[in-house]
């Protein structure tokens, strides 16, 4: 079976105070015994932090190169020696306000890949390519230039990660259909690609998760849980989607 996973994109959210809450509160719950995965990924100055209750923590960026002259960036070597043990690439705000192009992402998976580093890759259409009909082309477009130099023995490193970026902390999830018609072509995509190795990749989708479509975006085929983003800033509501994760 694949591993299943939910994760935590806190972006730029939460000062000290709000995470030393945050941990405290959800430490309160009982974890049900599950082989799914709970990970965080902060900001970086708080690996640490979520590191002490035993989560997995992971960076939400990271330099493609090793070390140097790079004022500002954090290397995948010096995110290691913190606790952290994976990182996102690709999401779509990195894409857009930061003007990460596809080389951008390709270098930084090669980093990844030369340091045995997992990554969740992210990817997603915009509501236009949406509307024109050409979400499938665009999706399998970004798997296809992006993963290029990834081998079959590489993919223990990967998880996908579908987020449509119209459904991005915009409340307006992408229908059942939706989610699931796109987790089995990016399946199949893998699979063609990299062999039956690849139906061990997880797929996670992402895109305004909440307590009342959980369930049923988790019933998807194809569907291995969910990288999630407001919702997880509250510790109760991301509690109720890792119960709902594991029901």
């Amino acid at each position: 079976m694949r591993n299943q996973i939910l994760a935590a994109n806190w972006k730029m959210y939460l000062t000290q105070p709000q995470v030393d809450e945050w941990l405290s509160n959800f430490q309160s719950h009982d974890l049900p015994n599950t082989n799914s995965q709970l990970r965080i990924y902060p900001s970086a100055l708080f690996i640490k932090d979520v590191l002490k209750i035993g989560l997995h923590v992971g960076a939400q960026n990271i330099a493609s190169q090793t070390e140097g002259a790079f004022t500002g960036e954090l290397s995948i070597g010096q995110l290691k020696s913190v606790g952290a043990k994976s990182v996102l690439l690709g999401h779509s705000e990195r894409r857009q306000l930061c003007k990460e192009s596809d080389d951008d992402i390709i270098q930084k998976i090669v980093a990844c890949v030369n340091e045995d580093f997992p990554f969740i890759f992210c990817c997603g259409e915009t509501l236009s390519c949406r509307k024109q009909n050409a979400q499938n082309d665009f999706i399998l477009g970004q798997l296809t230039s992006n993963l290029n130099g990834l081998s079959s023995k590489d993919l223990h490193l990967l998880v996908v990660a579908y987020e449509p970026i119209w459904a991005i902390g915009t409340e307006e999830s992408a229908s059942i259909e939706q989610i699931g018609q796109m987790h089995n072509i990016i399946r199949s995509y893998l699979i063609d690609r990299f062999g039956s190795v690849a139906n061990q990749v997880p797929i996670l989708y992402g895109g305004s998760v909440n307590q009342s479509n959980a369930k049923d975006i988790f019933r998807c085929e194809n569907v291995d849980g969910a990288l999630v983003g407001g919702a997880s800033l509250d510790p109760v509501i991301f509690y109720e989607l890792w119960k709902a994760l594991n029901t």
